[in-house]
């Protein structure tokens, strides 16, 4: 039996609105180079379908994908087909992933073509949420090269809708949530420090996605009884969350999550 549909909350004074958890998808195009504490076998074609259709079902609108991941746009530009206008995307810029290998590029040049390529893949005519997909200089990205401005350009031609950098400062994540629509980044059980980028998005209207909420599949390793339920319970119970991105490719476990963040908001 699936739990009660995931409420939503709005991504800043985008207009956009997002449910409170995204499905993230590095794990359907990418197994080299990752985190996670056990070993996966990227889902084939039918597999994936089935865990899109549920995260639907369960009432999760938002998608996470990136070109960093693999063939994950491309998988996703194929899986989607029929139900775009049901979903809210969320793609990067600047890291790419190649023969095993991240390098990055933040040129204004690279960011055009990276979003082109990236709404060709995806088979849309315009991304929802676009971010810099930072390498941890986060300051120096956006002073020296300028991608935020580039991706503003991208939104006012309409190719976009909303803009910001998933950081990892600090520092960047402020300055990055002061000159675009919002932020994505860090925060869980054990890593609380980029709380200061959370608080000033929410006092200035501003959308913040969380990424690594579960620290990568460790959380539950880390932490004793029920980590996952307690970092619902911390995450939105501050109203600056617009949503966190979790990349299982287990549908219980997809379904165990959305419960738990139900239960985060209704404390029922």
């Amino acid at each position: 039996m699936l739990p009660d549909q995931l409420p939503k909350r709005s991504f800043g004074s985008t207009g956009i609105d997002v449910s409170i958890l995204g499905l993230g998808t590095v794990k359907l195009g990418r197994d080299q180079g990752v985190k996670y504490p056990d070993r996966f076998a990227i889902p084939d074609d039918r597999q994936a379908g089935r865990l899109i259709s549920l995260a639907l079902d369960l009432g999760i609108n938002l998608i996470d994908t990136a070109p960093a991941y693999g063939n994950s746009e491309e998988r996703l530009g194929n899986l989607l087909k029929g139900q775009r206008d049901q979903w809210v995307i969320c793609s990067k810029v600047g890291e790419e992933f190649e023969n095993g290998q991240s390098h990055f590029n933040f040129t204004p040049e690279h960011t055009r073509f990276s979003i082109e390529r990236s709404l060709q893949r995806l088979h849309t005519e315009m991304i929802d949420i676009v971010l810099v997909h930072s390498d941890g200089n986060d300051e120096y990205i956006i002073n020296h090269f300028g991608t935020l401005d580039a991706l503003a350009e991208l939104k006012a031609q309409g190719k976009i809708r909303a803009f910001g950098m998933s950081s990892k400062t600090v520092a960047g994540g402020l300055l990055a949530a002061k000159k675009s629509d919002g932020v994505m980044v860090t925060w869980n059980l054990e890593h609380d420090e980029e709380l200061p980028v959370i608080d000033y998005c929410h006092d200035h209207r501003k959308g913040v996605l969380i990424k690594k909420a579960l620290a990568s599949g460790h959380a539950t390793v880390a932490h004793g009884e029920d980590p996952v339920q307690k970092t619902f319970d911390t995450l939105f119970a501050h109203p600056g969350v617009s949503s966190a991105i979790v990349g299982t490719i287990n549908p219980s476990h997809l379904a165990s999550n959305v419960d738990n963040a139900i239960r985060a908001i209704t404390g029922m």
